[in-house]
């Protein structure tokens, strides 16, 4: 039975094994994989999608549509009413109906359309014993007169699916952008929370050193009961502070596979030197790269545009509607007795649609608005102000993203000079330590100095951490905010 446990067990590990995979991740191979695998990012592909698609709509809309209709045989039994003069009175109704139509329509830039309509209907009255064919084939034409001085509404839809695809577009690509900074900023946080691992098992062995040492020397006589007591308890801080280090790192850990898109169970190995690049920012350019590229500014752009065409659309309903519509027909129609063939009323028909002389008509049809009680011209005022509205929230958030980038600017300028710095107060720390901890050893020294040595270290440690996980995020938030990569001078595309 134990046997059979641990074979079972053993399959259960290799097949939990075989489903995980194992990453070794630098920034970038996170970024990309999070690009690819990331839930926000597969949402906000089908967003992209559903704009592509609405655009091809609205295109399409532009080109030819043709349908063809059919009526399958359709049979009616009943009773209807007639009504005349005299009283009224019943009859039976025993009716075959099968028909077919062709149907091409051609849009036009003009907001109107030609068509041509083509189709063949045979009713079979079986009451009388009666059959009707008709053939019809229709050329026409609609058109709006009002879309030449009012509105157009087939450019203003293609216009309007237009903007809505480059605010999709722009919208993916911002917040690709934003998923850069945040898989840099869940990375470095990880990166972080391991080097503080790092850090405290480093302090974690140093004070278990220290305490050797004080217990020795107490032992010899050499330093006092409390100093030695007093190693131990820094001791016993030092493992539970590395203790917790471990506890923050799995969480910081699952916390960036989730967001990356990969399984928890999966393994990661993050690679850094934590190397840097000094990057010196000019606040002018930064300015100008965010103004041509920032989506809020050409959001609001957007806008504007969309209410101008609702003005214009608004002020077109109270102006004279008028359209023009043509037609050119031609028919064909035989009645004769149920007895006969299809074909054969088909043919008669045929003939008769040769013969018959055309139909024709041409119209213009007029609605003039004569009181309104200023509704429309209320409600076209409603929309001015709504321009206005969206050209001053332009301005303003032009503003806004001005001071945001210097400001911006001015921060990661100042973080790279406390970075220089606090390389040169880690190693002075270091060295410090070092003469401090020989000096312990050399006994000229008691263990208080010597624990406030080390935790000068750590805070050096520390501190250098945060400052260059603070320079990255913020070169990752300029390149954002701007659209640019000021590492490698490129933009981004």
């Amino acid at each position: 039975m134990k046997k059979l446990t641990l074979l079972l067990a053993i399959v259960f590990v290799q097949q939990f094994a075989a489903k995980s995979e194992t990453y070794n991740l630098d920034l970038q191979k996170s970024i990309e994989i999070a690009k690819q695998k990331s839930s926000s990012m597969l949402s906000l592909a089908e967003d992209f999608k559903i704009a592509e698609y609405n655009l091809k709509s609205a295109t399409s809309k532009l080109k030819t549509h043709i349908n063809l209709n059919f009526v399958s045989p359709q049979y009616t039994e009943t009773i209807r009413q007639f009504e005349d003069s005299t009283g009224i009175s019943f009859y039976p109704v025993k009716q075959m109906n099968y028909q077919g139509n062709l149907v091409v329509n051609q849009p036009l830039p003009t907001d109107g359309y030609v068509y041509m309509r083509s189709g063949i209907s045979n009713y079979d009255d079986y009451f009388t014993n009666y059959r009707n064919t008709y053939l019809n084939t229709r050329f026409g034409l609609v058109q709006p007169l009002t879309a030449f001085y009012g509105y157009n509404a087939i450019k203003s839809t293609l216009k309007q699916a237009q903007l809505a695809f480059e605010r999709s577009k722009k919208s993916l690509k911002r917040e690709e952008l934003n998923l850069v900074y945040q898989v840099s900023y869940s990375f470095y946080n990880l990166l972080s929370v391991q080097k503080g691992a790092e850090i405290a098992r480093l302090d974690f062995e140093r004070q278990k050193e220290a305490q050797a040492i004080a217990k020795n020397k107490y032992q010899a006589g050499l330093i006092k009961e409390v100093d030695a007591l007093q190693m131990e308890v820094d001791l016993a801080e030092a493992q539970n502070n590395y203790d917790l280090s471990i506890v923050n790192q799995n969480s910081a850990m699952n916390s960036f596979k989730e967001l990356i898109g990969i399984q928890l169970s999966d393994s990661v190995s993050l690679s850094s030197e934590f190397k840097y690049e000094v990057v010196i920012v000019d606040p002018e350019k930064a300015v100008q790269l965010a103004f041509e590229n920032r989506l809020e500014i050409r959001e609001q752009e957007i806008q504007i545009e969309l209410n101008k065409l609702s003005i214009k659309q608004q002020k077109s309903a109270g102006m004279i509607q008028s359209d023009l519509t043509a037609y050119y027909e031609k028919v064909g129609i035989s009645g004769q007795s149920g007895n006969n063939s299809f074909s054969s009323s088909v043919s008669k028909s045929y003939n008769d649609f040769l013969n018959r002389p055309q139909n024709f008509g041409i119209g213009l049809n007029i609605s003039i608005p004569i009181l309104d009680f200023g509704e429309n011209k209320a409600l076209v005022r409603a929309a001015q102000s709504r321009l206005k509205q969206n050209e001053i929230r332009k301005d303003e958030v032009q503003r806004g993203i001005e001071r945001e980038v210097r400001n911006l600017v001015a921060d990661l300028n100042s973080s790279l000079k406390r970075l220089q710095l606090l390389e040169k107060n880690v190693a002075v720390a270091e060295k410090s330590f070092e003469i401090t901890r020989q000096r312990f050893s050399d006994g000229d020294i008691d263990s208080q100095s010597l624990a406030l040595e080390r935790n000068r270290l750590n805070t050096a440690y520390n501190s250098h951490l945060r400052a260059y996980i603070n320079y990255q995020l913020m070169l990752a938030d300029i390149m954002r905010k701007t659209f640019y990569d000021f590492q490698t001078n490129q933009p981004i595309k």
